[in-house]
């Protein structure tokens, strides 16, 4: 099994660039490295009223399955839409046959404008959308990056990750938030 860390090639200007690299890499635990953080499970607003808005701790999304897990900027935003998404909604049959368990999307994006996107892409039975509303998932990771030249402030960069009962065996970030060439569903699948 292949565990890496993988970089892309920069095109936004240097003020967007963010960290030159990730906080957690292969080896590390997800869980660990963002402690007391729980996600947002993508759903409508009378979902989140009747759930008491409720969020996820991580430790049940990771704790003893194998996950990919993707992030990006954001929810209706160009290359997340057009390219991102799509290669895992393409590619999900042959996530499962290997064994994978859930396939997670997650965006600085309040789960309701995921819920939206999710069925837009008509991708909601493939993946499991999840917002990270105040960003701090990836602020722990140090996977954050200020997009406001871009009008969008804090975000996420552009990555991927495979992991094993919230170990992570591989780790692909891009260096741009625009690059699309290390965290799509291709890359991931040769690391499995």
């Amino acid at each position: 099994m292949a565990s890496a860390l993988v970089r892309g090639a920069r095109r936004f200007p240097p003020a967007m660039w963010g960290r030159g690299f990730a906080k957690v890499a292969s080896g590390d635990d997800i869980v660990a490295a963002a402690p007391d953080v729980a996600l947002q499970k993508a759903r409508s607003w009378d979902e989140g009223v009747s759930s008491n808005f409720s969020t996820t701790p991580l430790n049940d999304l990771f704790q003893g399955k194998k996950v990919v897990i993707f992030g990006l900027p954001g929810a209706y935003t160009g290359v997340c839409s057009a390219q991102h998404v799509p290669s895992y909604q393409k590619n999900i049959d042959k996530f499962k046959a290997k064994g994978v368990n859930s396939v997670i999307c997650v965006a600085v994006n309040d789960p309701y404008s995921m819920n939206a996107w999710a069925e837009k892409l008509q991708a909601k039975d493939a993946i499991e959308f999840y917002g990270d509303f105040d960003g701090k998932f990836h602020k722990s990771l140090e996977l954050d990056i200020d997009l406001s030249a871009a009008l969008l402030g804090p975000r996420s960069h552009r990555w991927s990750a495979y992991v094993e009962d919230g170990k992570i065996k591989a780790l692909n970030v891009e260096k741009a938030p625009s690059e699309f060439k290390v965290s799509g569903a291709e890359v991931i699948l040769d690391q499995i």
